[in-house]
C-alpha cells in the first residue's frame, strides 16, 4: 500500500481539520487506497511550525514553503493558508510535479483561479478544492435521488449559509475582512459552499442578479496573526481598520437546465451558527437539507400516499453514500471531521486509480467566475450573464 508524503502549508484551525483527516482516513476506509503520511508542516515562523508539528503529528516542520515544495520526498501539497497565497503556492507546487489540495475559495478572483487551473493542467497533477460539505452523506444522497430521477426535472434551488460570528462590531479585523487578502467577504468565505451545492446538485449557473451589503464598515485591528472567527473581541478603544468586503449577499440565479433559484449568505445573522441549507423542488418531489442536522435529509415525493404526504426524514447510515466507512447505525452522528476524512479518501483514491476527482480546480475556477459575476451584478444593479 503506497504511502503519500503530505506537506501542509498553513497550520490554523483548518490545519487541525486536515491533519485529523490524514490520521483518520485509514481507520474509517480500510483497506485504504493509500496511506497519507504527515511529513512536513509549514507555518510563518520556525517556532510556530515546530509547535504545529508537535500538535498535528507531522514528522518535520519548516517556515519556508518554497523549499518544502521542492523536496523530492513530498507527494502532495495541502494549501490551508489565507486566500491571497493560494495561487502562488499552487502554481509552484504544480511546476514541482506535486498533487495539490487547496482550501476554498480556490482564489480571490477568476483570473487567479484560471492561472492555477492552467498550471495543474500543464503539469498533469491531481488537484482538488476542499468543498468538503458536499461529502456529507445526506448531501451525496440528495445527489443520488436527483440522478435517479426521484424528484424529476428540477424547478428551483434555494440555498443559504447564515452565521453570526461577525455580527458583533467588536469582532476584530482579521484577513477575512480585507479584500486584498480574502478577495471577497461572506461571498467567498461561506457563499461559495452554497454555490458548490447548486452546481453539484442542479447544474451550471448561467445568470445572476445580486445585492451585497457591508453592515460593519470598520473593526478593531487584530493584534495577532491567528484568525479566531469572532471568538475573541477587540478592545472598545482599539484602533479601527476599514472593512472593504461584503458582510452579506443575496443573488437570484438561473441554471443552464432552465431551473431558477436564489442563494444568500451572511456572517451577521444573530442566532445562526452554521446554518447551511438547501431546498430543491422538482416536478416529482422536493429535498431539504440543513447542515446543523447533518445526518438528516428531508424528502417529499409526489407519489407518496395522499394521506401521508409531507416531508419525512431519512437518517443517513450504512446504506447511504460513504456509509460503509463511517458508523454502523443510522443517526449515530457524523461531524465536520468525518467530511474531511471522506474528502481525503476520495483525493487519495483518485491519485492511486488515476481518475478525476471533484470538486477540482476547474470547479474552483467556475465558482470564482460566478463570484466575480455576483460582485459585478451588485455593483451595476443588473443581471450578469456568465456565458
Amino acid at each position: 500500500m503506497k504511502k503519500f508524503n503530505i506537506a501542509m502549508i498553513g497550520a490554523g484551525f483548518m490545519g487541525k481539520a486536515h491533519s485529523l483527516s490524514y490520521a483518520g482516513m485509514p481507520m474509517f476506509f480500510w483497506p485504504a487506497p493509500g496511506i497519507p503520511h504527515r511529513k512536513t508542516v509549514v507555518d510563518v515562523t520556525d517556532e510556530l511550525a515546530k509547535e504545529a508539528a508537535q500538535r498535528f503529528g507531522f514528522e518535520s516542520y519548516s517556515s519556508n514553503w518554497r523549499e518544502v515544495i521542492e523536496d523530492p520526498d513530498i507527494d502532495i501539497v495541502d494549501i490551508v493558508t489565507p486566500n491571497d497565497t493560494h495561487a502562488e503556492i499552487a502554481i509552484a507546487a504544480a511546476k514541482a510535479g506535486k498533487h495539490i489540495i487547496s482550501e476554498k475559495p480556490l482564489a480571490r478572483n477568476a483570473e487567479e483561479a484560471k492561472r492555477m487551473l492552467d498550471a495543474v493542467k500543464e503539469a498533469g497533477v491531481k488537484h482538488m478544492v476542499a468543498f468538503n460539505y458536499r461529502r456529507t452523506p445526506a448531501v451525496a444522497l440528495a445527489r443520488k435521488f436527483i440522478e435517479e430521477g426521484k424528484i424529476g426535472k428540477i424547478l428551483n434551488f434555494r440555498g443559504t449559509y447564515l452565521q453570526d460570528w461577525s455580527a458583533d462590531p467588536q469582532s476584530p479585523l482579521s484577513w477575512r475582512f480585507q479584500k486584498k487578502v480574502a478577495g471577497s467577504g461572506a461571498l467567498g468565505d461561506i457563499g461559495t459552499h452554497v454555490i458548490d451545492f447548486a452546481r453539484y446538485l442542479v447544474g451550471e449557473i448561467t445568470d445572476v442578479m445580486a445585492v451585497t451589503k457591508t453592515w460593519v464598515p470598520e473593526r478593531p485591528i487584530q493584534t495577532s496573526g491567528l484568525d479566531k472567527l469572532g471568538t475573541v473581541k477587540g478592545e472598545a478603544e482599539a484602533p479601527k481598520g476599514q472593512v472593504d468586503v461584503d458582510d452579506e449577499f443575496t443573488t437570484l440565479i438561473k441554471f443552464e437546465n432552465g431551473a431558477i433559484g436564489s442563494i444568500e449568505a451572511t456572517r451577521n445573522a444573530w442566532g445562526r451558527n452554521n446554518f447551511l441549507t438547501f431546498e430543491i423542488h422538482g416536478e416529482k418531489g422536493s429535498l431539504y437539507f440543513n447542515y446543523e442536522r447533518r445526518d438528516e435529509l428531508q424528502v417529499c415525493f409526489a407519489d407518496d400516499p395522499s394521506n401521508s404526504k409531507g416531508f419525512r426524514t431519512i437518517y443517513t447510515g450504512p446504506e447511504h453514500p460513504y456509509g460503509q466507512g463511517l458508523w454502523p447505525i443510522p443517526a449515530l452522528g457524523i461531524g465536520y471531521g468525518e467530511t474531511k476524512i471522506i474528502e481525503t479518501y476520495d483525493f487519495i483514491k483518485s491519485i492511486v486509480e488515476d481518475t478525476e476527482v471533484s470538486p477540482n480546480f476547474y470547479d474552483g475556477y467556475q465558482i470564482a467566475v460566478i463570484c466575480d459575476a455576483i460582485l459585478e451584478s451588485a455593483e451595476k444593479g443588473v443581471w450578469v450573464n456568465l456565458k
